[in-house]
């Protein structure tokens, strides 16, 4: 799991943020990568302006991912799939049989 590199928890002393900030990242092991870059996503667009940097700083995920997770759910998920994780054609090519 993650560790967060928000000035927040890498300060002394204790604070609520803190125990939050674990418990997303707990949460994000759980999830795979498209629900990862759109819940984090939403809560991106809760904190507002620089809600990218922190989100970025608190779950290690690139902040151009979050912008993509968000324009995907301001699109609706449109033409994300429902029954798997990749997009047509994504992943690697499979490998060619040997003889």
């Amino acid at each position: 799991m993650r560790t967060c590199q928000c000035p927040t928890c890498q300060g002394p002393g204790a604070h609520p943020d803190k125990l939050l900030h674990h418990r997303i990242n707990l949460f994000l092991d759980r999830l795979d990568e498209q629900q990862r870059r759109w819940y984090v996503a939403i809560e991106s667009m809760k904190a507002g302006y620089g809600g990218d940097t922190l989100l970025s700083q608190i779950t290690g995920l690139n902040a151009e991912t979050i912008r993509r997770g968000r324009q995907e759910l301001e699109a609706e998920l449109a033409g994300r799939p429902t029954d798997h994780v990749r997009a047509a054609g994504g992943g690697r090519p499979t490998a060619g049989k040997k003889r």
